[in-house]
């Protein structure tokens, strides 16, 4: 099983912290000025790393008007998908100075691949690590070539059945890679949290043995956290400025404000999870004072018998816990005793 990969330096698994991907995609808007801006707003907020997409239209779809190549529904209807993507993409001129400016500012980049020139391009510039696309997990040569790098892989699954994840998994271990996750995802844009069914986190952790997490395209932060307590170990969210950008993706990302509340929740959804612990934790231990505990509550001489109405069980502790009380109702006192004392075995014959 994989328990922890790494990249760029940082461990990641169960173990370990979530990590948090800052999903650029199409949100600069084609403004390199914007991507920038994403990079270091990412970094600002806590992001562990700020993936971008490595494609040009003639990579990834065909330029066609065909019915086939239209879209008709959803955010980006009325396009073709050449246009879409046209609109869309990173500009390969781009990656050498977004690359050199996350390294500048001490947070890892790395991509999505959609072809092997593509793989080329960023295997020049020492990419750390690459993910794959959840509309190319079904691309069985596309990553095997991704795993020859040699490169930690991240597989997102939105779409594919079991047995189709199987399939990518299997042909990213023929490919080479020794350090594979998959990220549990529903390729919807946005998805409602009613698809997501969490509750297949922990089934793939067990049947898959991977590093696992969520690519979590909600419009809110509720399902990555919860993911959290269900095993997610990495946490992708799309990341933009401005919601009302106008961009491909702006819509459905996060603001800067709420990437950095995702960042502070997520950590503390996972340290919130501990370990089985029934001990006394540090931050109970001046309280167990403040816990019942048997007190007199009448003067009592040397000798008497001790009644059910002299004693009884109130805060603090300080006293006998209270299941001792019927083991020393009918026994004597060895000394006086006053009222409001402390219930304590030294006392009692």
């Amino acid at each position: 099983m994989d328990k922890c990969i790494n990249i760029d330096g940082r461990k990641i698994g169960s173990a370990h912290l979530p990590y948090v991907i800052a999903e650029m995609s199409a949100n600069h808007n084609g403004s390199i000025d914007t991507a920038f801006a994403i990079i270091a707003q990412a970094k600002q907020a806590g992001a562990d790393a700020v993936k971008i997409q490595t494609y040009r239209p003639d990579t990834i779809t065909l330029d066609s008007a065909l019915p086939d190549f239209q879209i008709h529904d959803g955010l980006w209807a009325g396009k073709t998908l050449y246009q879409l993507y046209e609109w869309a993409h990173t500009p390969w001129e781009w990656h050498t100075l977004l690359f050199d400016y996350a390294r500048k500012l001490g947070i890892t980049m790395f991509s999505s691949p959609f072809d092997s020139t593509a793989v080329d391009l960023l295997e020049g510039l020492n990419a750390p690590a690459y993910k794959v696309a959840s509309f190319e997990a079904v691309d069985l040569p596309l990553i095997k070539y991704v795993a020859s790098t040699g490169k930690p892989m991240i597989i997102s699954t939105g779409m594919a059945d079991a047995e189709e994840i199987a399939e990518a998994i299997e042909a990213a271990r023929e490919g080479g890679c020794k350090e594979l996750a998959i990220l549990h995802c529903v390729s919807g844009y946005p998805a409602p949290a009613e698809d997501y069914n969490l509750r297949t986190i922990p089934d793939m952790i067990a049947r898959y043995g991977l590093v696992t997490g969520l690519s979590d395209h909600t419009l809110d932060n509720t399902t990555a956290i919860t993911s959290i307590a269900l095993g997610a170990s990495i946490i992708e969210k799309h990341f933009t400025l401005d919601r009302s950008g106008g961009g491909p993706d702006d819509s459905f990302s996060l603001e800067p404000q709420e990437l950095a509340a995702l960042c502070r929740d997520t950590k503390t959804a996972w340290q919130a999870l501990g370990a089985v612990d029934y001990g006394r934790k540090s931050s109970e231990i001046d309280n167990v004072k403040f816990r019942r505990s048997l007190y007199f509550v009448r003067d009592l001489k040397a000798g008497e018998v001790i009644s059910a109405d002299c004693v009884r069980s109130v805060r603090p502790g300080f006293g006998l816990a209270p299941k001792f009380l019927d083991g020393i109702i009918g026994k004597r006192l060895k000394c006086d005793v006053q009222k409001n004392h402390p219930v304590r075995l030294d006392l009692i014959a």
